[in-house]
């Protein structure tokens, strides 16, 4: 099954039969309608295009529009991504999709792209311990020795260094899905989701 592309709302609890509180990420996924089916005869390869939210008028250019209508839409979707379909699935342009697709209990993939860090040093980017911190040290959070002095004469690749720090694309396996909401298009994953809020993900089976 394609997946469904959606909005992260923020981080929150629900409450189990146990009365045990679970942390979740709500998100807003879908409704998402299907664009386009690519097919091997016709692109070379499968998959469904699925376009999310929409965007201005003004915004949107003539080829995005005339790409839409063919799905029998108005508005040009705000964002749009491709899934490689199950064999034996059938899709038509014009599809809505929702999270009806997801159920409770269901282990679900979610990528986004992780929040920017800038330029961090080895103790928060890799979590270095440290110098000793008593007595004043002049330099408490410094990488330390390099390596290898005579031989070979160089920093080893992969040698964790400072450097920039998140702004990738991640993703997360085997998340829970807590809790369907199909009226509000909300679907509710266990634990922590890579992004800001209002950033957008992806959300896969």
């Amino acid at each position: 099954m394609p997946g469904l592309i959606g909005r992260k709302v923020g981080m929150t609890r629900v409450f189990t039969e146990e009365a045990r509180a679970v942390p979740v990420t709500v998100l807003e996924a879908g409704p998402c309608t299907v664009i386009q089916v690519k097919t091997p005869r016709s692109d070379g390869y499968a998959a469904v295009q699925v376009g999310f939210g929409e965007r201005k008028l003004k915004r949107s250019t003539r080829a995005e529009l005339g790409h839409a209508a063919k799905a029998g839409l108005e508005a040009a979707p705000r964002l749009l991504r491709e899934f490689r379909p199950a064999e034996g699935d059938a899709y038509e342009p014009g599809q809505e999709l929702t999270v009806g697709l997801f159920a409770a209990g269901e282990r679900v993939r979610v990528t986004g792209v992780a929040k920017g860090r800038g330029f961090q040093g080895v103790v928060k980017r890799h979590g270095f311990k440290g110098r000793p911190a008593s007595h004043g040290h002049p330099m408490s959070r410094n990488p330390g020795s390099m390596g290898p002095g005579t031989d070979p004469s160089r920093v080893i690749k992969g040698k964790k260094l400072p450097g920039r720090m998140g702004g990738n694309r991640k993703t997360i396996r085997n998340a829970e899905v807590v809790r369907v909401d199909p009226e509000r298009n909300l679907l509710f994953v266990r634990g922590a989701v890579p992004g800001a809020r209002n950033s957008y993900v992806l959300v896969r089976r």
